[in-house]
């Protein structure tokens, strides 16, 4: 692993946007060079401490399912090096994090697929029963494994901001009829197919979001990271009884470690309100959460 990288300094290349965890530059019209840097954001906020190596496994792991799926959907990889296209000094930067990709026209839908009842759906199911405006069974509880994966879709919010969960007219209405049951379709089929490939591992994936874009032909192309820790939540199979016996979440492949350390951290004697700036982490919390997304790469790809 290489040392960490909180936030990147290209200047061979126009910088576009930086996101929670990615830096994304512009390589002439058509490409971006999205670096993906060791920065950690939980609750919308980013942290001041990076996690080292995150964005390397973050990469690693968003290529290895990049090359399972390709069959299913195109993506937006050129399949080019990241590190062509910039200064020679700037290299140490891009090696090993990053992604030389397709520009695409963004939906402004994140894609969510859930086959376990977990986190804020479960909160939803337990004032009525649906998730997103999906009706579910009575009696289920805490990490049940749903029937059916089912589709939840996101409104993508600004940064800073909540992505607010909607339902799926909604998204009828944002981006048209057809466009809207293909995203829908596809995720599905995605997931069951990523679901399947990580069970093998002693994997669960309990939920996860998709982002997909046009290209200049129209076609639907899967873009940004997919399947990793930070846009999954990731399950071992070995505690995932006993957990879901006590109605509790199973310890995940996440940065749940940090949210829950945040949960009881204070800032001058009171609880941290979830806006900036942020409780600084331990150095235990940092070593910790480095590990979990360690351990989940090396699961899925060992």
């Amino acid at each position: 692993m290489t040392s960490s990288l909180h936030t990147s300094a290209l200047t061979s290349l126009p910088l576009l946007a930086r996101g929670k965890v990615r830096d994304n530059y512009a390589v002439g019209e058509d490409r971006i060079l999205m670096v993906a840097t060791d920065r950690l954001s939980a609750f919308d906020v980013i942290m001041g401490e990076p996690i080292p190596g995150k964005g390397e496994l973050l990469t690693q792991m968003a290529l290895f399912w990049f090359g399972k799926l390709g069959h299913l959907c195109p993506n937006h990889l050129t399949g080019e090096l990241p590190e062509s296209v910039v200064a020679s000094g700037e290299t140490g930067q891009v090696l090993g994090r990053s992604m030389l990709v397709k520009r695409l026209k963004p939906i402004p839908v994140e894609a969510v697929v859930r086959g376990y009842l977990a986190g804020s759906g479960w909160k939803e199911y337990q004032e009525n029963q649906s998730v997103c405006g999906v009706m579910l069974p009575a009696g289920l509880s805490n990490a049940a494994k749903l029937p059916e994966p089912i589709y939840t879709p996101a409104a993508k919010a600004a940064v800073g901001e909540h992505d607010e969960n909607i339902t799926f007219e909604r998204t009828v209405a944002m981006i048209g009829p057809s466009l809207a049951a293909q995203i829908r379709d596809l995720s599905i089929a995605i997931y069951k197919e990523a679901a399947a490939i990580a069970l093998t591992k002693g994997l669960i994936i309990a939920d996860t979001k998709f982002e997909f874009g046009l290209d200049g032909e129209g076609r639907l192309v899967l873009m940004d990271e997919v399947l990793t820790p930070d846009s999954s939540r990731y399950w071992p199979v070995e505690g995932y009884e006993a957990a879901f016996r006590q109605g509790e979440n199973p310890p995940s492949y996440d940065k749940q470690f940090v949210r829950d350390w945040l949960e009881q951290a204070r800032i001058n004697g009171k609880p941290w309100d979830k806006t900036p700036p942020s409780p600084r982490l331990p150095q235990e919390v940092i070593t910790r959460t480095a590990a979990k997304y360690r351990e989940a790469l090396e699961r899925l790809t060992g």
